[in-house]
């Protein structure tokens, strides 16, 4: 299926965000096994003193995450790394940048995590390549149906009570469930498998394919234990803060897709702006 005509705009990246070159046409993705190099080229490995997260690149100088993951400690002792497979041995196409701001979102709740989401601005720009792009984000209204098949990656520890974590980056394929499914099943029903978010997945991408083109839906949030069987993942919904991430990144704001999806079909307008588990469930 051809993807939609495309608007471009000055200063944004409509040539390279969500493409990912080194994945090959018709790749079977198996979830919850090693992830190839380089096929998901957005993702960052974001550490904070002894905390591991992740997070996605959404421009040459800004990565977005979860406010979860960053701690009262000063910005200067985040580090970003991009283009990185694993968290054990060398990482030949791998570069490092430290961050120099942090913002949390000013309305996060770390009771409830409502509003878990962190931008973090690189000390310095980075220059696009086969192993680091930037991914695009879903626009206001997106909206994705229930069942809509996402993917998670990430280097999240297999088991709950475990503190290793994946040496090599992860992914699986997770679909969507509704709100109300999931507030059902946290109470009642078995609507998971064991494929799901960890704690080391905290701040990755939920992210939806269309095309060859790759578009953020979610920032993983919270997950009771590790791919329980009743307890679905949340992400927190990027969609509805296209207008804080503005707001913050200035001219280097990130691509945008407004992306429908119903139950007969999927079709994502692809617009990019320069000015303004395994179930689950988007907040």
């Amino acid at each position: 299926m051809p993807l939609p005509t495309e608007r471009t705009c000055p200063r944004v990246w409509p040539a390279v965000c969500g493409t990912a070159p080194l994945r090959k046409p018709h790749t079977r993705i198996i979830g919850g096994e090693d992830a190839p190099a380089g096929v998901w080229p957005w993702q960052a490995s974001v550490h904070n003193n002894s905390t591991l997260c992740g997070g996605s690149l959404i421009s040459r100088r800004w990565v977005l995450t979860a406010a979860r993951c960053l701690s009262r400690s000063a910005d200067s002792h985040v580090v970003v790394f991009l283009g990185r497979d694993t968290q054990m041995g060398p990482n030949l196409h791998e570069v490092m940048r430290w961050v120099s701001k942090v913002i949390k979102h000013p309305d996060y709740d770390p009771g409830t995590h409502k509003n878990d989401l962190a931008l973090l601005r690189l000390s310095s720009p980075v220059n696009f390549t086969d192993y680091i792009r930037p991914v695009c984000l879903a626009a206001k209204r997106s909206f994705f149906v229930d069942g809509l098949s996402c993917w998670v990656t990430g280097w999240g520890a297999p088991q709950t009570n475990g503190e290793e974590k994946r040496p090599r980056l992860q992914q699986v394929s997770v679909p969507i469930v509704s709100n109300i499914q999931c507030n059902a099943a946290y109470g009642t029903g078995k609507v998971t498998n064991q494929d799901d978010v960890c704690r080391g997945d905290f701040g990755g991408p939920l992210v939806v394919s269309y095309g060859n083109r790759w578009i953020q839906a979610g920032v993983a949030s919270f997950v009771t234990g590790c791919g329980y069987p009743d307890y679905p993942g949340v992400y927190t919904r990027v969609s509805r803060y296209q207008t804080w991430i503005n707001y913050h990144t200035g001219e280097e704001q990130p691509g945008y897709v407004y992306f429908w999806s119903s139950a007969s079909r999927t079709s994502p307008f692809i617009a990019m702006f320069s000015l303004l588990a395994a179930m689950a469930l988007v907040f």
